[in-house]
């Protein structure tokens, strides 16, 4: 099965300004932002990708533009499933109000009981998302071969419901992932059980090339606490939201 790059937008400016950006339309990248989308093309220059497929939020289409524009023969793929987490009435609304809230204790210590009001919960998000991951590397596997490599750019807190999935780890201890605005993370996924090959990386992918058909476990065959989003900085701080 295919080896999928989870990207996480570039910073935005509701990372930056500490607002729970949620779906919320018009919500930019930053400078920081913009230039981590520029330099995505060149992390990602020795992977053949089969395909990328992105969040309908904006934050995500700027991601990447770059990207698209130095490989015409990738297609611009909107998926709603991994689209950010809808927060409903939180969205909006600053992080520093958002901690004072008796919901933010359930999100961050047991994720599986949060619903956000006039939104989903935790669970319905992550649901969406693995399933959207399933269906992708099944059509991919078909399409392009078993070791092709794809791509998905979406938001903090889908990156760590699918690295929980991925690792086998209750929804409860997502809070402890964390993956930085612009980073890329690496899921080999094998009949059996999927393989983590990079986690939040913020630097080069080029050893990722030719990984699809290696072994992802070192030569045996391949069958054999932070808040919403990791924090407004990108730094993996405790501050709510940072799904901006």
């Amino acid at each position: 099965m295919p080896i999928l790059l989870v990207v996480r937008h570039g910073r935005s400016t509701a990372n930056t300004s500490g607002v729970l950006a949620g779906r919320a339309p018009g919500v930019e990248l930053d400078a920081h932002g913009t230039a981590q989308a520029e330099a995505l093309p060149d992390r990602l220059a020795g992977l053949p990708l089969a395909a990328a497929v992105r969040s309908p939020v904006l934050r995500c289409r700027r991601t990447l533009e770059p990207l698209l524009a130095r490989r015409p023969e990738l297609a611009d793929i909107v998926d709603e499933r991994i689209s950010e987490c809808d927060y409903g009435d939180w969205t909006g609304r600053k992080l520093s109000e958002l901690m004072d809230e008796p919901l933010m204790a359930t999100v961050q210590q047991h994720p599986t009981a949060a619903a956000f009001p006039g939104g989903e919960s935790m669970r319905e998000m992550q649901r969406r998302a693995v399933a959207a991951v399933y269906d992708w590397n099944e059509r991919i596997a078909r399409e392009h071969g078993p070791d092709a490599v794809y791509l998905m750019c979406t938001h903090g807190d889908v990156v760590k419901s699918i690295v929980a999935d991925a690792l086998g780890l209750h929804l409860d201890l997502f809070q402890r992932i964390t993956a930085e605005p612009g980073s890329v993370t690496a899921i080999r996924y094998t009949p059996l059980r999927p393989f983590l090959l990079r986690l939040g990386d913020t630097g080069d992918l080029s050893s990722l090339a030719g990984r699809a058909a290696d072994a992802p476990d070192g030569g045996t065959a391949p069958h054999g606490g932070t808040v919403p989003a990791g924090g407004a900085d990108g730094s993996g701080q405790a501050v709510v939201g940072g799904g901006a």
